[in-house]
């Protein structure tokens, strides 16, 4: 053996010594079972210290690639290779333990993977149904959509200026008086809650929210430090917030068209009186106004941010629900210096929205094609809710209760009994029927089920919740 340690290396004599143990068992001079030399025979040849071996062994056991026999010496472990080969590759669950963002619960984390089983019935699903995606009509608009090079590159920070002068008119039919410097072109709601999580929030902030809420089945607050309070709209709101928030950051989540997950819609009042407590707490509010468009009736309820003259009220739009989802378009409505402030995040992200997204949305609202689709979608929803509310009426009207849709996408269905829990969904998943618990949007809801009417077809609707009948009534035999 003619290996010594370097005293001149920047590595220390032990550490040396243990890597060069190490490289005979991997490359397999010491195969497994061999016999090492005594410490007192290494310290000879390698002209150390048998303390400095000694110390090296002891590391080497404790990994498990040798391992001593009383009396007979110390020999390579029978599992050595196998140890060297797992610490040879990356660490990588190490480093996903360790990553700041947040897994998702695994019931949605199934719900995402089984959501592209064609086989699947999805009562769960956000989207719609690809029979309500008016995807023949886009292809033929796209004939009258002019492309010129500049249109189909980068585009500004804050998206496309044609698309965003558009909106501007678009959006006093909500009564919202803006400009399109106040209006940030994203990728959907969703990553404009990552870019607020980002941009405008420092760490431990709270995010102000009802319960249940859509954001808990999400983690972009979460996962940026962001504390997640659920509150009620209640006689003691005000002094609530005031007693939560103290001198921290705050923001203020709410849907107050279509709530998602429970289809609610608040009044007038409601909405002044939210708007009006979080003004005098000086606690912005963001309004996720995705589903006001799906609204089966004419509403006199006004957006939030309409009655907004201080720059309170953050407003989020999206062509998600109604349009497509593939397009990837939404908005954001906010104060100049907010907008800036997002769109110089995005740029770091994903450097724009897509130019021909962006192209294909500015020319559906402007071309009045958007509200006749919308028109016509509203109606086709409607005899949907209606179908699933005749089942539900005929087979769950014992067990459940619910209240009639009044748009959007999904029934908020409540049992008499707390049988909704992470057993039932994989029983169901087993017979290839996918739903949203209630216990994604608030981990104490046992009672609930996000019934999605949007995305299954008729049979499937039947099929489906003949399924969650009868897996829940066998529930309740047994347990009774």
């Amino acid at each position: 053996m003619h290996w010594k340690p370097d005293r001149n290396s920047h590595l220390t004599i032990n550490t040396q010594i243990i890597e060069w143990m190490r490289l005979q068992i991997d490359r397999g001079d010491w195969i497994v079972g061999t016999r090492l030399p005594t410490q007192r025979h290494l310290a000879e040849l390698l002209e150390v210290n048998r303390s400095t071996v000694n110390i090296a062994m002891d590391e080497l056991k404790a990994d498990g690639l040798i391992e001593s026999k009383i009396g007979a010496g110390t020999y390579v472990a029978n599992n050595s290779w196998n140890i060297l080969l797992s610490k040879s590759q990356p660490n990588w669950q190490q480093h996903i333990e360790a990553s700041i963002h947040k897994p998702n619960y695994h019931t949605i984390q199934l719900i995402n993977e089984y959501e592209q089983n064609d086989d699947i019935i999805r009562l769960s699903t956000g989207e719609l149904s690809p029979d309500l995606l008016p995807a023949q009509k886009i292809e033929e608009s796209l004939k009258d959509i002019f492309l010129d090079a500049r249109a189909i590159g980068y585009s500004e920070p804050q998206g496309s200026k044609k698309l965003r002068e558009i909106l501007t008119k678009y959006l006093k039919k909500r009564g919202i008086e803006t400009s399109s410097e106040n209006i940030l072109i994203v990728s959907g709601a969703l990553q404009t809650f990552q870019l607020i999580a980002l941009g405008l929030l420092e760490e431990r902030s709270i995010l102000f929210q009802e319960t249940p809420s859509y954001l808990n089945s999400i983690h972009p607050f979460q996962s940026a430090g962001m504390n997640m309070v659920s509150v009620q709209r209640n006689a003691h709101l005000s002094s609530t917030l005031r007693n939560t928030k103290r001198k921290k950051q705050s923001l203020f989540y709410c849907t107050p068209t279509l709530h998602n997950p429970t289809g609610d819609n608040w009044s007038v009042e409601e909405r002044q009186q939210l708007y009006d407590i979080c003004k005098q707490l000086k606690i912005p509010i963001i309004e996720d106004d995705v589903y006001h468009e799906l609204l089966f009736e004419e509403s006199s309820s006004p957006a939030l941010k309409s009655f907004d003259e201080s720059g309170q009220v953050l407003y989020l739009g999206s062509v998600s629900k109604t349009l497509s989802p593939g397009l990837r378009i939404g908005w954001v409505v906010a104060p100049e210096p907010v907008i800036k402030r997002l769109a110089d995040v995005k740029m770091q992200t994903d450097y724009g929205s897509s130019a021909i997204s962006q192209e294909i949305v500015a020319h559906w609202l402007s071309s009045g094609l958007y509200e006749t689709h919308i028109f016509e979608l509203r109606k086709k929803l409607k005899t949907r809710a209606e179908f699933t509310e005749k089942i539900l009426a005929k087979k769950f009207g014992n067990i459940a209760t619910w209240e009639k849709s009044k748009g959007g996408f999904y029934i908020w269905l409540r049992f008499n009994e707390p049988v909704i829990n992470k057993e039932l969904f994989l029983k169901l998943l087993k017979r290839n029927v996918l739903i949203n618990p209630g216990y994604i949007y608030d981990s104490t809801d046992y009672h609930h089920i996000r019934l999605s009417y949007a995305y299954a077809s008729f049979e499937e609707l039947e099929t489906g919740l003949d399924n969650i009948i009868r897996i829940i009534s066998t529930s309740l035999e047994t347990k009774y």
